[in-house]
């Protein structure tokens, strides 16, 4: 058959390729900035605030009155259930009723009548999830029993940490612990006894006021006002409606700065979103349950933030893992999007939330082509620009590390390597804050800005698609282009990394060879053999079929890699295309991936 289009041959005796149809004579030029933002003017003012707002509310919360200021009006018993849409693993409960809690991978005995709060937890994501009631969910569904365990544990709780404390009453653990607990709170008031159901309620209730107190930040109001509003219509009569219209009154402003026009997530995570969203139904549900009418921000953000969900999954059913997302689970997504009336149908194609995506019948490409979230927003951005996954029929084959703020200890990993896109050097284009600094704002990702230009073009039975960053512009004068023809006819992409000077920088960057990486992480338990080439490897995903991946880089090889799952490290591959560009002219490294015949390797 008679190659089509640009790139058709990657073969190393393959002849330079030509310029990309319909894009002849428009070269994309990206404005350059060389301003350092990490040590900008805004980061400074912001550790100072934090550090004395943090101790001003360790002082003024600690203090041992404190507590009496959360007890409002008294909540008799509890007006709704409100349903949490997402899926329970009954495995979790089950071993908590035989005295083992087993969260964050990591797992401690605590056998009844004893309890997880007065020993040490063995990590501090574990701590983070104990703390949340991850366990509660799970829990609730061992019937009567369950339930009774459930309110002992909170009940334990109350009584060692009635006091407030920065880790057990952080901002984004109370949240999940309150809108766990009022998922739970009705049933777990069924098999109590009148002074055991006013202080549930009670601790509910205290909970929730807390939530609509400062600190807590920007970046999760939206999730701590909905927490509070889910637990304002769990309780029931005047302590319930007074908690609901606090923060119900806030939280369409909340969702205002959080939920973007395009319904992505201010964090760029399509985790995040997607979270967000089930948080919102279980709010929506909880009002019905009531017959309140939700307010119209929350019905406009559920809308926006399921055609986003549902642009953000790929055809395995998981989501796109790129900007600190995980892929989350089929289970979970089909939950988030089911009560939409498009569910079931071809999702659309174009960007949303900074990702492209294109598809053939039998491939589909997703590429992060915006900057990382700055400032409050990207305690999980990566410095990934231009980051890829590819799914092959329903083989998620091509993808990233997996990386989320859950795997807080390998922050490595939210780097260029940990993902599939080129790296320059021993340079990033981003970093993780550290140090004593992290410790006060978070992990955000702090650098210079990133500033991107993409072009996409759709002809008949083909898609282009070109972006452009200047991340490597400071350290090595170059701009990186990814340039992306997908025929789709053939289902096969065709792409050329392209490092080529910026404007101006010529004489002004001293001319060396700089070593770049080009690497394509594959999805554990994705197969690949190097072939008698050098140059071509055989992919097989886990339905068997095979795919070719081709370049003519310098240096091929297929090594070792990590994914991180639910928190946990899973061993994996990546192939890596290893060479030299010079800082002073252009380098090209093309690649491309096809189905494979019906046999022998490629010629």
């Amino acid at each position: 058959m008679t190659p089509i289009g640009p790139f058709a041959r990657i073969e190393a005796d393959a002849p330079p390729p030509g310029e990309i149809p319909g894009l002849r004579g428009a070269p994309m030029r990206t404005p350059v900035r060389t301003t350092d933002a990490a040590t900008g003017p805004g980061l400074w003012p912001a550790l100072v605030g934090r550090l004395l707002t943090r101790q001003l509310w360790i002082e003024l919360y600690g203090l041992p009155g404190y507590a009496l200021t959360l007890k409002g009006r008294v909540a008799q018993g509890f007006a709704a259930t409100p349903r949490d849409f997402r899926p329970v693993d009954p495995g979790p409960g089950k071993l908590v009723l035989g005295g083992k809690f087993l969260l964050a991978g990591a797992s401690l005995e605590a056998a009844a009548p004893e309890d997880p709060w007065n020993r040490p937890s063995p990590t501090r994501a574990f701590a983070a999830e104990l703390h949340a009631f991850a366990w509660l969910p799970s829990l609730m569904l061992e019937g009567e029993r369950g339930a009774r365990e459930a309110l002992r544990l909170t009940l334990a709780w109350a009584t060692v940490f009635a006091r407030w404390s920065p880790f057990a009453w952080d901002p984004l653990i109370l949240a999940r612990r309150t809108f766990n607990l009022a998922c739970a709170a009705r049933r777990m008031g069924q098999v109590a006894t009148e002074a055991e159901r006013l202080r549930l309620a009670d601790i509910l209730g205290r909970q929730a006021r807390q939530l609509l107190r400062p600190p807590g930040g920007v970046a999760g109001k939206a999730e701590r006002m909905v927490a509070a509003a889910v637990a304002g219509c769990a309780l029931a009569g005047g302590a319930g409606a007074g908690l609901r219209r606090r923060a119900l009154r806030a939280l369409p402003g909340a969702l205002g700065r959080t939920v973007g026009e395009d319904g992505a997530h201010a964090s760029r995570s399509p985790e995040a979103g997607l979270e967000l969203l089930l948080d919102l139904l279980t709010l929506e549900d909880a009002l019905a349950q009531l017959s309140e009418a939700p307010p119209e921000a929350l019905l406009a953000a559920i809308r926006r933030l399921t055609a986003a969900t549902r642009f953000h999954t790929l055809p395995d059913g998981r989501l796109i893992t790129l900007q600190g997302g995980g892929p989350s689970n089929p289970a979970r997504v089909a939950a988030a999007v089911a009560h939409d009336e498009a569910d079931g149908a071809e999702p659309p194609v174009g960007t949303v939330g900074g990702v492209a995506r294109i598809r053939s019948p039998l491939l589909t490409v997703a590429a992060d082509v915006a900057a990382p979230a700055r400032g409050v927003w990207s305690a999980a951005a990566c410095a990934q620009p231009l980051a890829l996954e590819i799914v092959c029929g329903r083989d998620r084959m091509v993808t990233g590390c997996g990386w989320t703020p859950r795997a807080a200890d390998r922050q490595g990993l939210r780097l260029a390597p940990g993902h599939s896109t080129l790296a320059l050097g021993e340079a990033s284009t981003g970093a993780p804050l550290g140090g004593w600094k992290g410790g006060l704002l978070g992990h955000r990702l702090i650098g210079r800005p990133l500033h991107l230009e993409v072009n996409r073009r759709d002809g008949e039975g083909a898609v282009w698609l070109e972006a452009e960053h200047d991340g490597w512009v400071h350290d090595f004068g170059l701009l990186h282009q990814r340039r992306l023809y997908l025929d789709q006819r053939l289902d096969e992409v065709r792409a050329e990394e392209r490092l080529h000077p910026a404007p101006g920088q010529k004489d002004v960057v001293r001319a060396i060879a700089a070593p770049y990486a080009v690497r394509f992480q594959l999805e554990p338990g994705v197969q690949a053999s190097l072939a008698r080439d050098r140059r071509s490897i055989l992919l097989r995903g886990h339905s068997g079929r095979g795919w070719w991946f081709r370049t003519d880089g310098p240096d091929v090889a297929i090594e070792p890699s990590v994914h991180i799952d639910e928190g946990l490290t899973r061993r994996s591959l990546q192939i890596v295309v290893r060479g030299s560009a010079r800082t002073d002219s252009e380098t090209k490294i093309r690649w491309k991936l096809s189905p494979a015949g019906a046999g022998g390797e490629p010629t």
